[in-house]
């Protein structure tokens, strides 16, 4: 097995990637990584700004990118990106469903959000919200940028799920239920697709750990001291690495995931947690 192989193995030059929630913290950081080993990177977000901030990294660092405006949850804003992609490269290789998220009003007993909110009183508006953005905003890409996949015959769909499709946590039921839903998802995907459309289209997920990030950083840090607040303290003893999550942490997973190296791989959620996942607590 010479060099040139394993380059040929987990090589994507040239590759066409589309990312959904592209301005966040975790999805921009595998955006950056892809435009470096020379994929086409294509950051979808609905606020266009955040967008065109990380296609401009990409392209200081010498890669490809382009930033185009997309709601997930409008199917008809979905289908106009994929038209803006074809258009710009003439083919969809790679999708990476970034786009997610949590609120404060879906979440309970949040002190420092105002009154505390029982399970009994969380508004339906605000579960719908974290639910339908979760799962809806990654069935919707699959059924626009996967139908272009099943015309082409082959491609890589990567979701992103979360530690709370394992095991729900505490406060956060709508989230934990919408990524739960995503892994479901990422496996049902993978079988249907591959019996139905061709055997070359291959569907996983990651299952990050914990990672700062805008959504969380109210639970996780006091917003007044920066300091760990009791559940960033709990998670950080429940996790055997000691610390939270970096982004960089998930881009040799990802490129692996997206690359001819996993070949063979399709159907699984790959958790990237810093062992939460193998700590029983004792």
């Amino acid at each position: 097995m010479d060099k040139g192989y394993l380059e040929q193995l987990f090589g994507l030059e040239g590759k066409v990637a589309v990312l959904t929630g592209g301005g966040g913290v975790l999805v921009s950081a595998m955006g950056r990584a892809l435009g470096k080993v020379g994929v086409k990177v294509v950051i979808l977000d609905i606020v266009l700004p955040a967008a065109e901030r990380v296609a401009d990294d990409i392209r200081s660092a010498g890669g490809e990118a382009l930033a185009v405006g997309c709601n997930v949850l409008d199917k008809s804003s979905i289908q106009s990106a994929a038209a803006s992609v074809i258009s710009s490269y003439g083919q969809v290789d790679i999708l990476i469903n970034g786009a997610g998220g949590n609120k404060k009003e879906a979440t309970t007993a949040v002190g420092t959000a105002g009154p505390d909110l029982s399970f009994f009183d969380l508004p339906a508006d605000a579960v719908n919200w974290v639910f339908n953005l979760n799962f809806i905003g990654t069935l919707l890409p699959c059924q626009v940028f996967g139908k272009l996949m099943a015309e082409q015959g082959r491609g890589v769909i990567l979701n992103v799920s979360s530690m709370n499709a394992f095991r729900p946590l505490t406060r956060i039921p709508a989230y934990s239920a919408a990524k739960a839903a995503v892994s479901n998802f990422t496996q049902w995907l993978a079988v249907h697709i591959n019996q139905e459309y061709s055997p070359h289209i291959r569907v996983n997920a990651l299952a990050p750990g914990f990672y700062l990030t805008e959504q969380n950083r109210f639970l996780l840090t006091d917003a007044a001291t920066g300091d760990l607040t009791p559940r960033g303290q709990l998670i950080i003893q429940h996790t055997p690495m000691g610390r939270f999550g970096d982004p960089d942490d998930l881009i040799s997973t990802t490129l692996w995931l997206l690359s001819d190296g996993a070949s063979f791989v399709t159907g699984i959620v790959v958790p990237v947690d810093g062992g939460f996942s193998a700590f029983s607590g004792v």
